[in-house]
Order: C-alpha cells, then sequence, then structure tokens
C-alpha cells in the first residue's frame, strides 16, 4: 500500500505544481492580488446560496483538521525546519488551482431547491462531458470522507479525551455522533450558519495564543526564520537531504490546503455570487489562511519551544505539539492542544458531511429527504464507532484516494482552463 501510495503522489504532486505554474501565468498571477481577495467576499443580490463568507467557512472547517496540529510537527522531524519554507512555497505555487476549481464550481452548479450544488462531479460532468468520471469522484469523494476523515477526526477527539480523563470511548463517539446529529439535521443552511461562526473563532483563539508566545519570543524569531531559509537549501544537514524537505514539505502543503483536490469547490458550489472568479478569489483566502496562519502558527509555536527532534523516535506529531504548547504555557497548554483537537476535529466532520451529501446528490438526482436522514443518522453512527478503532488502516487509505482525487480533478481543471480564462477576460 505504501508504494502505490508513494507513486500516486508523486503524480499528484507533479500535476498540481506544473498547473499551479500554468494558472499563475495565465490568470495574470490573480492568486497574488488581495485586494481583490477581500472585496471578493462581498455577496451579489442573490437570494439563493450562502454567503461568500459562509462558504469560506465551510472550506476551512473541512480543511483545518488535524493535520494542522500534528502534520506540521511530523513534517518537522521527518523533513527538518527547512519544510517549513517548502509548505509555504508550494502553497504560493498551487495557490492558482484554487482560483480555477472554485471558479468552476460556481460556472456550472445547479439549483437545489432553495439553494445552490455544485463542485467538481458537476463541472466534470456538464464541462467535460465525462459523465463516468463524474461517477467515480463522487463515489470516492462520499469514500473518502464518510469512511476516512470523518472517522478520523472522531477517533483522534475521543483519543484525545480519554487520554486525559478515564472516560469510555464509545461514550464520548455518542456524544460527537449526537452533536454532529443537531448541526446536520438542518442541511446545508445549518452547517453553514454553524461554520461562519465556530470556524472563525476556532481559528482567532489559536492565532490568539500563537501570537502570545511569539511576542513572547520575539528576540527568537530572526534567528527562526533565518534557519527555515538556511535548511531549506542544506543539503548536509538533514537526515534525508534537500530532496526530503522539499517532498514532505509540498506534500504538507497540499495536505493542509486540500487544494486541487476539489473539495472546497464543493462549497463553493453553493455560494450565492454571480462572478466565478470573485469565487476563485474567496477559496484562494481560505488556502492562504490555512497554510499561512494556522499551520505557520503551530510551526512557530514548534519552534520557539526546546525542540530537540533527538527525543522523539516513533511519533505521530501531536505530542511535538503538546510538548511545546506545555513547555511555554504549562499545564495550560494541555487544554489549549485539546481544545484545538476537538474544535478542528470537529469542524472537519460538519464540513466532510456536507461534502457526503452533496456528492449523493449529484449521484441520485430525485434522492428522497427520507433517504438524506438516514445518511445522517449512518454518519453519526460511524462516528460513534469510530471512537473505538484503530485509524492506521484508515489514514493509508484516504492518502490513497486524494492522491486520486487530485489526479482527477486537476486533470479536469486543465481540460477546462479555457472557461476559465474567457470568464477573466470579460470580467
Amino acid at each position: 500500500m505504501e508504494i502505490i501510495n508513494n507513486f500516486l503522489w508523486s503524480i499528484a504532486t507533479i500535476l498540481l505544481v506544473l498547473s499551479g505554474i500554468y494558472f499563475a501565468f495565465k490568470l495574470k498571477f490573480l492568486h497574488l492580488n488581495f485586494k481583490k481577495m477581500l472585496k471578493s467576499l462581498k455577496s451579489d443580490n442573490n437570494k439563493l446560496g450562502i454567503s461568500p463568507f459562509e462558504s469560506l467557512s465551510v472550506s476551512l472547517g473541512g480543511c483545518i483538521g488535524v493535520g494542522s496540529l500534528a502534520g506540521i510537527a511530523l513534517a518537522i522531524f521527518k523533513g527538518g525546519v527547512g519544510t517549513i519554507f517548502w509548505i509555504l512555497l508550494s502553497c504560493l505555487i498551487i495557490a492558482p488551482n484554487s482560483i480555477v476549481e472554485n471558479a468552476l464550481a460556481l460556472m456550472y452548479r445547479e439549483k437545489n431547491n432553495n439553494s445552490y450544488i455544485g463542485g467538481p462531479a458537476y463541472y466534470i460532468k456538464k464541462g467535460l462531458g465525462y459523465k463516468k468520471i463524474a461517477i467515480l469522484y463522487s463515489i470516492i469523494v462520499i469514500l473518502a470522507y464518510l469512511f476516512g476523515f470523518l472517522t478520523i477526526q472522531s477517533n483522534t477527539i475521543a483519543k484525545s479525551i480519554t487520554f486525559l480523563y478515564n472516560v469510555p470511548s464509545i461514550l464520548i463517539g455518542i456524544i460527537i455522533g449526537i452533536l454532529s446529529f443537531l448541526i446536520i439535521r438542518k442541511g446545508l443552511k445549518g452547517i453553514a450558519r454553524f461554520s461562519s461562526i465556530f470556524v472563525p473563532l476556532m481559528g482567532i483563539i489559536y492565532l490568539l495564543v500563537a501570537m502570545l508566545i511569539i511576542v513572547k519570543n520575539i528576540n527568537l524569531m530572526p534567528g527562526i526564520l533565518s534557519n527555515i531559509i538556511h535548511e531549506a537549501f542544506n543539503t548536509t544537514s538533514l537526515k534525508y537531504g534537500i530532496l526530503s524537505s522539499i517532498i514532505i514539505g509540498i506534500e504538507r502543503g497540499i495536505f493542509a490546503s486540500e487544494v486541487g483536490t476539489g473539495t472546497s469547490a464543493i462549497a463553493s458550489g453553493s455560494s450565492n455570487l454571480d462572478k466565478p472568479i470573485n469565487q476563485g478569489l474567496v477559496g484562494v483566502i481560505g488556502c492562504y489562511f490555512t497554510t499561512f496562519v494556522i499551520c505557520l502558527s503551530t510551526a512557530l509555536i514548534i519552534l520557539t519551544s526546546n525542540y530537540n527532534p533527538n527525543n522523539y523516535t516513533l511519533v505521530n506529531g501531536i505530542e511535538i505539539t503538546l510538548n511545546a504548547l506545555v513547555y511555554h504555557l504549562g499545564t495550560f497548554g494541555n487544554i489549549v492542544l485539546y481544545f484545538c483537537l476537538i474544535a478542528f476535529s470537529f469542524s472537519t466532520i460538519i464540513s466532510g458531511y456536507y461534502y457526503v451529501e452533496s456528492n449523493l446528490k449529484f449521484l441520485f438526482k430525485n434522492i428522497s429527504n427520507k433517504v438524506i436522514t438516514l445518511l445522517k443518522i449512518f454518519t453519526c453512527f460511524l462516528l460513534c464507532l469510530a471512537s473505538i478503532i484503530s485509524p492506521d488502516f484508515i489514514w493509508n487509505t484516504c492518502d490513497i484516494l486524494v492522491a486520486i482525487l487530485i489526479i482527477i480533478n486537476v486533470n479536469c481543471l486543465l481540460n477546462l482552463k479555457k472557461d476559465v480564462i474567457i470568464e477573466l477576460e470579460v470580467r
């Protein structure tokens, strides 16, 4: 499975990087126009769908997960501090893909009762006429989220709480399932309202903690930043050399932002904006916030601590972040970490469920409300069950499925490039 995973991710990474560079020139480096990005958050006079900010919140909820805490720490451990440079750089390189996929989501969306619905499955089918590939994409999204990312988040929350308190994992799973059902039972509107409040709140809290630590250690910043750049191009000091730093950094950057997977486009397909390019810029905001705010904050929290890679052997990353927070904040660091773990994981559950429902509606156009209700109940049942299972196999399977999503989606973005370029010229 590891060989398959590495092979698929090699293809996915090359596709994302090359397409990102191509779209950057074709879109005249629009992904660097921060003024237009902020203006794009303003809603159009369209009563259908959800606001651009709500679509951004749903998208952020889906990608700001456990990886923002454990994944960044693991990247530093495996590839050295230089990986941070490559994570940030890869975000800038692949960001143009976000404009394209989110713009296409708006161009090929469909009305669904009093809202819109869209995403890669819709622009693959309607824009390219590839019905079978669109169906395959939807099935993979459903499998990856319903049986993968959602269950992983529930498992992480349960394990985190039981590590501190003597509470049965299944009880935590039941609570997660009930809370999730109370939110998702109201459909997209309920998910969007929840995300627009909860996601910014958890992001602000984490950012404030990070800023407190950074300001407290401001004298270390010049040395840390210099070390990040130096190690990014150091061919001798890293355990596996500069190539390891680059590969791990780029892969982690892709995982953090989810650019190229098309999942943010699923949220964008529900936006009430009428200008596709503006929605594309909303997607870039999500990409930058996840990488340059959340992930970079985690990295600086670790690098301003007493972090020493020699103190760790087999790690999953979260213990590195925990030790860093405890170093800076004492026992309060435990509270901060577990709050963030629970918040980040829960937001991913809510957003991930919407991705599943959206793609199920694509597969079955006339699906009844009763079936959707059964899906919600089944999802919550899986969340309960996930609290007591081992996550290793699920993580490996998810990695493979995400790589396949990227390969399918980016190929379709390249085939639909003229649509977005024409839209940019008209705009």
